[in-house]
């Protein structure tokens, strides 16, 4: 057989759906029902009445703050890090890598001891903190 001998099998033409008039069918959206109407919009969430998926899981507790927590830093850390006569400030502490973020408030913990004249800024500080700078010859402002 030689190609010029081929002979070309007639297709039939595919059927267009959908198109309205006697040969039309459904289209791909099945028979009647409301996906099967134009301008359909159904919620993706929608079950048809029943409780959804969504409504079944357990809701999450609790809210979480706009306002973040206060970093603590102890009195035990500053006096390790800091020399004396130094001073205490956010940025300070964030280039010693003691607290990680300069927006979000510090406050300083009484716990340990301070044996050096430190003068804090910007920072709050607890009242054993307090007592505890000042008897060491430091100061808050």
């Amino acid at each position: 057989m030689q190609i010029h001998e081929l002979r070309v099998k007639n297709q039939k033409p595919k059927r267009r759906v959908g198109r309205g008039g006697k040969k039309g069918t459904y289209c791909g959206r099945g028979v009647k029902g409301q996906k099967s109407r134009s301008g359909a919009k159904i919620n993706p969430i929608f079950e048809g009445g029943r409780s959804t998926l969504i409504e079944h899981l357990p809701k999450l507790r609790g809210f979480k703050s706009i306002h973040p927590k206060n970093q603590v830093v102890s009195l035990e850390k500053i006096s390790r890090f800091f020399e004396d006569g130094a001073v205490v400030s956010p940025q300070a502490l964030r280039e010693k890598r003691l607290i990680r973020k300069i927006k979000v408030p510090v406050k300083i913990l009484g716990s340990g001891e301070l044996g050096k004249k430190i003068t804090f800024e910007k920072c709050l500080v607890s009242k054993i903190a307090r007592e505890k700078i000042e008897a060491a010859g430091g100061s808050c402002k």
